[in-house]
């Protein structure tokens, strides 16, 4: 039996799989809810788990978190702990790396890039059927590469990160900024007379994808996350103008669409357990 869990920056869900059936779906909140405890919890409750693969919103490195911003963190050394404890096997890897994982099987492609917009912006990507992590697990940062300066911090502390611009949390900061009375919501801003927000998110979202592509050339580019699932227009965006935003070759016969998986990130957790660099 299997369990695979997506702790992201608002919900921690998981999946409990038996063979090839999924037997059964939990959730909690990542700001209320330590994910070691949780994973107690689950392990007690269906104890025929023998491999847990964690899709994870912040830094891993060799099993071990190192930064999460939005998700309780109540044990570091996640695999370690585990393990030792219910003698199960765990993988935990970064959510875009797992969500790639999972659009890489889907389409079949060796040369694939995952960019998901939601809470943060994150980009996976794999280059001839292998993941590219770089020397710390850090490669595909997107959110953090430099971009503009806003006038307030990033959760990493500097003030010129790209999913200031391009994010759910970037939204809100400035919707907060601005002292403004209205939801996270591009289709409210709009509404309410505030597009000058919308207008920068979509520079940013523009920015990125054409970044993604001019460094990365893939096959497959996949767009996915909560603002992009709730924007269907997003998609139509990006085609119509991305010409403007990378080279032509960047565009030669690659194919840029929205996640046809449902939570990619926690079908990429199920096979970690297969997956070797």
């Amino acid at each position: 039996m299997n369990l695979a869990i997506d702790a992201g920056g608002t919900n921690l869900r998981a999946e409990i799989w038996n063979d090839h059936t999924c037997i059964a779906k939990k959730e909690a909140k990542s700001f209320e809810t330590g994910l070691y405890a949780w994973i107690e919890t689950l392990l007690g409750e269906f104890k025929d788990v023998r491999n847990v693969g964690i899709s994870f919103a912040g830094q891993v490195q060799n099993g071990i978190i190192v930064s999460a911003p939005n998700i309780l963190i109540d044990e570091h050394d996640i695999k370690k702990a585990v393990e030792a404890k219910y003698g199960v096997t765990l993988n935990i890897d970064n959510d875009l790396n797992c969500a790639v994982l999972a659009e890489a099987k889907e389409f079949g492609a060796q040369n694939i890039c995952a960019l998901y917009v939601g809470t943060g912006i994150g980009l996976g990507a794999i280059e001839r059927g292998v993941l590219i992590r770089g020397f710390k697990n850090v490669a595909t940062e997107i959110g953090h590469i430099p971009y503009k300066k806003a006038p307030f911090l990033c959760g990493c502390g500097r003030n010129n990160c790209l999913e200031l611009y391009a994010s759910g949390s970037g939204i809100a900061k400035w919707i907060e900024h601005k002292k403004l009375l209205c939801d996270v919501s591009l289709h409210e801003l709009e509404r309410t007379g505030e597009s000058e927000i919308v207008d920068m998110f979509h520079e940013a979202l523009l920015s990125a994808v054409g970044t993604t592509l001019t460094l990365f050339n893939p096959q497959v580019l996949v767009l996915g996350g909560g603002i992009i699932d709730a924007n269907p227009y997003l998609e139509n965006l990006i085609l119509e103008n991305i010409k403007n935003y990378t080279l032509s070759n960047s565009l030669e016969n690659v194919t840029i669409c929205k996640s046809k998986i449902k939570n990619a990130p926690i079908k990429g957790a199920l096979l970690l357990k297969d997956y070797n660099d």
